[in-house]
């Protein structure tokens, strides 16, 4: 039998305690190798078609990597964290989500992917009978897509700042900005920018223009009000009407106010979560893995059927 997802913790830290990265793929090989699995077993398929083993072990990880037990060298090949191989030496019996709440960052990731949840814990145990599949089935698809901003949001901070401007020019093109204009988004020259990481055209003369500032900052910093400030000077140098912040971290309040007060730009603000749940609505750096079609009686084909 395939243990689920938080029952392999520990086969997972043992295959990397020699502190060499792997491509999860030998990873996931040498921890089916532990665990005895069968031919049977490893293509085993869930509804979706994915290989049951794979979808766990794959939650497996990720699971870990929001504990700091490992972490990715580059996309695709993990390591054992110091935090890793001093938990095995502690030769704990038993690995799961429990032990893995003793570390803030998987207390603070459970917080972030839950904190959209109406029914608290002790409500849940009592409405969940009355819970119909279709409820059952959206709140999986909502906890699935938090589970994916979050990687998405740690895969935008391990790249360049450069890359994060291109990455929300492209972004805005595929919402549908200057879509129709040929080579109407650029992110402009560092030495040179005043203020504007980069600019939207959204007519081909130019009279419709929105400027850009990206900023790729600390998920957890809080970008105050002086930052607006100044944005909306860098706007007014150039005469514009529309500004765009966008960052992978947080806006204050004070920013926010101060922001929806602007009469002569129209400043939009875009925080780390946000940003991660427009790169998953328009397909940008993600690709569909499973589809699930729900379905139901056609009442016309019974009724008119001859």
């Amino acid at each position: 039998m395939i243990p689920k997802y938080n029952e392999m913790y520990k086969e997972l830290l043992e295959v990397l305690k020699d502190r060499k990265a792997y491509p999860f793929k030998e990873v996931r090989e040498a921890v089916a190798k532990i665990l005895n699995l069968s031919e049977e077993e490893l293509e085993e398929k869930l509804d979706s078609g994915k290989k049951k083993f794979n979808d766990r072990i794959n939650w497996a990880c990720t699971y870990l990597k929001k504990a700091k037990l490992v972490e990715n060298t580059k996309r695709g090949v993990v390591k054992i964290t110091d935090r890793g191989i001093e938990l095995l030496n502690n030769n704990p019996e038993k690995i799961d989500n429990n032990l893995l709440s003793n570390y803030q960052e998987f207390v603070d990731f459970i917080k972030r992917v839950k904190k959209d949840d109406e029914i608290s814990k002790e409500k849940d145990y009592t409405e969940k009978e009355s819970q119909t599949p279709q409820d059952i089935f959206e709140k999986s698809f909502r906890d699935i897509n938090r589970m994916l901003e979050e990687e998405i949001l740690e895969e935008v901070l391990r790249q360049s700042s450069d890359f994060f401007e291109h990455l929300v020019v492209k972004l805005l093109q595929k919402i549908g900005y200057g879509s129709f204009i040929a080579d109407s988004g650029m992110v402009t020259k560092k030495s040179n920018d005043e203020g504007i990481d980069g600019i939207i055209k959204q007519d081909k003369l130019g009279f419709d223009t929105i400027y850009i500032q990206a900023k790729k900052w600390d998920r957890e910093t809080s970008i105050s009000r002086p930052e607006i400030q100044k944005f909306v000077g860098a706007l007014g140098g150039k005469g514009a009407s529309k500004g765009l912040f966008i960052t992978t971290a947080k806006f204050s309040e004070g920013a926010k106010r101060y922001s929806q007060e602007q009469h002569i730009s129209k400043i939009v603000l875009i925080d780390g979560r946000e940003l991660a749940k427009l790169m998953i609505e328009y397909n940008v750096g993600v690709s569909v893995e499973s589809t699930y079609e729900i379905k139901r009686i056609d009442s016309d084909f019974f009724e008119n059927i001859d």
